[in-house]
């Protein structure tokens, strides 16, 4: 992993599964790689549930704010992971752009805290195998 490395993390209200898996990647991190989010329609708060989740493991979001996505964010970063399917981000030359699809616990009739947890772990899984293999951006 190289220093000064930016991944900015997109869903569309930026209040839960971005805001998680930037908490997670900058615990994994540390201040080798700036970790940014934000929304493609962000909401006004961060999902308390989501806060509360990652809060067991030690990572605090409470404070964070939802922020909206510009084409500058995307343009700094040199990876962007968009959590789920519903959010969509315009490439901008030389930035890596990967969708992690979730799965939707709620679809399956889990809800509440308990599908914030798989959610939490689920993201945690991915963020761990990105920040091993986290490359900068080629010009």
């Amino acid at each position: 992993m190289t220093e000064n490395l930016r991944v900015l993390f997109v869903c569309v209200k930026n209040g839960g599964k971005s805001q998680m898996a930037a908490g997670l990647m900058g615990r994994a991190c540390g201040p080798d790689v700036r970790v940014d989010s934000a929304g493609t329609e962000p909401g006004a708060a961060i999902n308390p549930l989501a806060a509360a989740v990652l809060l067991e493991v030690g990572v605090d979001i409470s404070a964070g704010t939802p922020q909206q996505l510009t084409g500058d964010l995307v343009q700094l970063a040199d990876r962007v992971v968009v959590l789920g399917t519903q959010a969509h981000v315009v490439p901008v030359d030389g930035t890596s752009i990967e969708v992690w699809e979730t799965d939707e616990r709620s679809l399956r009739g889990i809800e509440g805290i308990e599908r914030m947890r798989l959610i939490r772990d689920d993201i945690a899984r991915r963020v761990g195998d990105l920040a091993i293999n986290l490359e900068p951006r080629h010009p």
